[in-house]
């Protein structure tokens, strides 16, 4: 089977969601300085590059990232195809077909300069969550940094997809991925308090290669 990294790169100076924490790697302790290895610190947010929200990111009374059942980021997973998309509506959505599927990524390819951060995205329309809720999705996967507007402050599509049991996989890198049905892997860390975690995200082809 191949594999296909979906995730955002993470080093410093790459773009974060303005007014968040800006990513900082570097030695800290030197193979000089310890006689035997290099030891790194990191600084970052929870949401820096390719990563989960947690309700907790949007509701002080949602669930943390230790809470999440990690099956959900394990399994089969359709990529669909919504480039030129202003927002993703019922209306894209009516002929596909979900059937064993509880895990949808959209392909946008909306954030063409990697080392910028997008000012417009296309977004999930609120309506959208009780529709996909009732095909059996329980997770969606989007490319860009949001599932709401950037400037959006009510963050509507994180809200209804929570409550219809929707969970949230944001800043994928699809560049180089066709639509079509794969092995999702994007486990996040066991941050006890944490509202979001990074993941490496990965698909795996479901026939031999």
């Amino acid at each position: 089977m191949k594999v296909y990294d979906i995730s955002r790169r993470m080093e410093n100076g790459m773009p974060v969601w303005p007014g968040d924490t800006e990513f900082d790697y570097k030695v800290s302790w030197s193979k000089e300085e310890s006689g035997s290895v290099n030891v790194g610190t990191l600084t970052m947010s929870t949401h820096t590059g390719t990563h989960v929200d947690a309700p907790f990111h949007f509701d002080n009374n949602g669930k943390k990232i230790i809470d999440l059942d990690l099956e959900l980021y394990i399994g089969p997973v359709k990529v669909l195809d919504m480039t030129g998309k202003k927002s993703i509506s019922v209306e894209d959505l009516e002929r596909t077909d979900f059937e064993g599927f509880e895990r949808v990524i959209f392909r946008t390819l909306a954030w063409e300069n990697p080392s910028v951060f997008p000012e417009v995205i296309p977004y999930i329309e609120a309506n959208l969550a009780p529709f996909l809720a009732a095909k059996g999705v329980r997770l969606i996967g989007v490319d860009v940094p949001s599932v709401d507007p950037i400037d959006s402050k009510s963050l509507n599509a994180h809200h209804r997809l929570h409550e219809n049991g929707i969970h949230i996989l944001e800043s994928l890198k699809l560049n180089d991925i066709e639509p079509g049905v794969y092995e999702l892997i994007a486990l996040p860390l066991p941050l006890v308090e944490a509202d979001g975690s990074p993941v490496r995200a990965i698909l795996r082809s479901t026939h031999p290669s």
